[in-house]
């Protein structure tokens, strides 16, 4: 057996050194979310009449697909209602955050050629798959201590400590759950794109499939391991059988990857890649087709999952009016002294969340060329006949479109379902105006990605932490009392929010130029510095 699993310890160790600062980041940004939101519950709904309102608003059958059913809507307590409605997105959350790291140190070491290297050293055919899995159940402990002691250490007398450490659990069951998946289809794929392709489409599938089932036939729903979060009725029955449910499973499918992992070859898949054609076509030849290329399935995706997402926002704009009139902290949510609907001050609220979301798969396409870099792709490129301005400026063109193509995405989404469920909708040219409004943001928050790449490439990534705080000032600002000075760091803070706001070009254009600066200045520092080889 020594000759499968010799080593692994060692690469277990590599692997948590490598990622320490991801997985805290991540950490971080789970537990913080999780008790943020548990620690502002008693201020939003301090009263037993407040939460009941709550109740019936997510009776909507559109939120029970969004965020499960729940037994406990007759007592809706606030440990009740945090469960309802945290788990099974916060478990989500946690299983993107598993594939990703899943990912990549299984079929991504091996597609860039670093396992090949391990593998002439002495270690077992398997350990690296083993640690990868010895790595993901450690995070998994992370998640759960993190999230259910951070819950229970606020006393709030309905999320007490024990039922806390289950809903840390139901989290860390999911990314287990979907970190086993992941390790399956690193055999099974070619590349690392289609590993997480593949893992995500399952995440996806698994979650609409657990929303019809809610709407048509509960019992159907276990078939899905979302529904196993929402299962264990935390909060309220806490019912540890869908953990125990989802460690076996894993154990199960990391069972089988470890078995087709040791039946195929090195950089081999059993699902075979598509044959392209035997000479590319014109466009593909161009720098903009080649980049554009490598970021299709991810543009897709995203534009996708932006459709759903303003679709589910969308949803409940019926009940929203007599929603927050019921409830005075989450006016705070809202823009100050307006003479406009609660449903249209919501939808200026929607807009900046969609904004930020919309912002992540054109940041994706601006970073792509530094990950280019890192792997060591660009030499053969700049052989050609292309200069560093030309192909860097191929990903910027397409992330530009793709600003405008993913909050189209995202406006239709909550247009079509807004006007399923509301008497009067708000006009669709009303939408396009408070969403397009935030494009200039966007481009800003690109520039900036692109300054970094610059002159600090390997600081790059700060920029999706500038994202984060962003989404946090605009969106929480006012109900934290946070300063004005903090939200003013956030360029989304500078945008009208239409209709509640006038139209106001000067702070548009002045955005604008920023913009266009920062690329131009971060351009040329592209173009000085060294590339990696």
């Amino acid at each position: 057996m020594s000759i499968y699993f010799s080593g692994w310890l060692r690469l277990l160790r590599l692997n948590l050194r490598r990622d320490r600062w991801q997985i805290g980041c991540w950490l971080l940004g789970l537990a913080g979310l999780s008790i943020t939101v548990a620690a502002a519950f008693p201020e939003l709904f301090s009263t037993q009449e407040e939460r009941q309102v709550m109740a019936e608003t997510v009776k909507n059958p559109a939120m029970i697909a969004m965020i499960g059913p729940s037994e406990s809507l007759d007592n809706y307590t606030l440990g009740a209602m945090f469960g309802h409605e945290m788990t099974l997105l916060m478990a989500i959350a946690a299983a993107i955050m598993m594939i990703l790291l899943t990912a990549r140190h299984t079929r991504g070491e091996e597609e860039d050629g670093r396992l090949e290297m391990i593998r002439a050293l002495p270690v077992g055919r398997l350990a690296t798959l083993i640690a990868v899995f010895a790595e993901m159940v450690i995070i998994s402990f992370f998640i759960a201590g993190t999230n259910g002691v951070g819950v229970g250490l606020l006393g709030i007398e309905t999320l007490p400590m024990s039922a806390s450490i289950l809903y840390g659990a139901a989290l860390a069951g999911a990314g287990l759950v979907f970190s086993a998946v992941t390790a399956v289809f690193a055999q099974l794929a070619e590349t690392n794109r289609g590993t997480v392709g593949f893992s995500l489409g399952i995440l996806g599938a698994a979650y609409l499939y657990r929303g019809f089932t809610d709407l048509s036939n509960k019992q159907l729903s276990w078939l899905s391991p979302l529904a196993w979060v929402y299962k264990t009725e935390v909060y309220v029955n806490n019912n540890w059988l869908p953990i125990v449910l989802s460690i076996v499973f894993a154990l199960l499918v990391f069972g089988l990857a470890a078995y087709l992992n040791s039946i195929r070859d090195l950089e081999a898949g059993f699902i075979p890649q598509r044959a392209g054609r035997k000479h590319a076509g014109r466009f593909l030849k161009s720098r903009i087709g080649f980049s554009l290329s490598l970021m299709k399935t991810t543009l897709i995706s995203w534009g996708v999952a932006l459709l759903i997402a303003g679709a589910s926002y969308g949803s409940f704009f019926g009940d929203l009016d007599s929603f927050f009139q019921s409830n005075e902290m989450l006016v705070m949510l809202l823009p100050k002294n307006s003479s406009y609907s609660l449903t249209e001050q919501f939808m200026t609220v929607l807009m900046v969340i969609l904004a930020i979301l919309s912002s992540i798969p054109v940041l994706s396409v601006g970073l792509k060329i530094y990950s280019e870099e890192k792997k060591g792709r660009l030499e053969q490129l700049f052989s050609k006949a292309i200069t560093r301005y030309q192909l860097f400026g191929g990903y910027l063109i397409i992330a530009v479109v793709a600003s405008v193509v993913m909050m189209g995405a995202a406006i239709t989404g909550l247009y079509i379902a807004s006007s399923s469920v509301m008497t009067t909708p708000i006009a669709l040219n009303v939408m396009l105006q408070s969403g397009f409004a935030y494009l200039p943001a966007i481009w800003f928050v690109l520039g900036m990605g692109v300054c970094l790449i610059g002159f600090l490439p390997k600081w790059s990534s700060l920029i999706w932490a500038y994202l984060v705080f962003s989404f946090f000032v605009d969106y929480l600002g006012n109900m934290l009392n946070i300063p004005e000075w903090v939200n003013r760091i956030s360029v989304f803070s500078y945008i009208p929010r239409i209709p509640v706001d006038s139209m106001d070009w000067f702070p548009l254009l002045i955005i604008c130029g920023a913009a266009a600066v920062l690329t131009a200045v971060g351009l040329v520092g592209y173009r000085q510095r060294d590339i990696k080889g």
